[in-house]
């Protein structure tokens, strides 16, 4: 954890790190990638999200792997940039892409779901850690054809995963990306319990 004695020092990193995290993690690749193939604005297309998922729903599966990867490596770059300032500063700015993408001010605050951001926040933590969430994720997947159910899933299964694999801090951090994780599936975890929520094509 960050020293308290060290406050005084340590802010200007914290506060640069979560900035650079957050500007780093609002950049909606999902939406650009759409426009750039001629796909129209993604936020018109099926369930509005910008995320990878619901540009696969296009049918564009090329550029549904590109907004996957980009969304992935923008929590990778935030937080490995941030992780050469101590682990700490890498928590920092990992929290501000999540953030970031979840709420970005470019899009009135109205971004993605988080789930392969957080991937690739928890890769570049933990990598044993995101393994077990990425078997969760794709095992449910397989067998569900409910994107929703295996992004849910995954996502508590990383703080269980950490509680073995890390430390309690990073344990408290995959737990507070899951938790904001499950708050941003809310409608849809209404659609599954009605059985009424959209399968994926694999």
């Amino acid at each position: 954890m960050i020293d308290p004695i060290s406050w005084s020092f340590s802010w200007p990193y914290i506060i640069t790190a979560f900035i650079g995290g957050y500007s780093i993690g609002s950049v909606p690749f999902g939406l650009i990638f759409a426009k750039l193939f001629g796909l129209g604005d993604i936020r018109n297309i099926g369930s509005g999200n910008i995320g990878a998922t619901n540009v696969l729903r296009t049918g564009k599966k090329g550029v549904a792997a590109a907004t996957l990867i980009a969304d992935i490596l923008k929590g990778v770059m935030a937080t490995l940039i941030g992780m050469l300032f101590g682990p700490d500063i890498g928590i920092v700015a990992g929290l501000g892409a999540f953030l970031g993408h979840l709420f970005p001010v470019w899009l009135r605050f109205k971004g993605g779901k988080g789930v392969a951001t957080a991937i690739g926040i928890i890769l570049t933590i933990s990598w044993e850690t995101a393994l077990v969430a990425i078997l969760v994720w794709l095992l449910t997947a397989v067998l569900s054809r409910l994107s929703s159910l295996a992004a849910l899933l995954g996502a508590i299964s990383a703080p269980l995963a950490a509680w073995w694999l890390t430390t309690p801090q990073i344990t408290e951090f995959f737990l507070l990306i899951s938790v904001l994780i499950w708050a941003k599936h809310f409608s849809n975890i209404r659609r599954l319990i009605a059985g009424k929520e959209t399968k994926i094509e694999i």
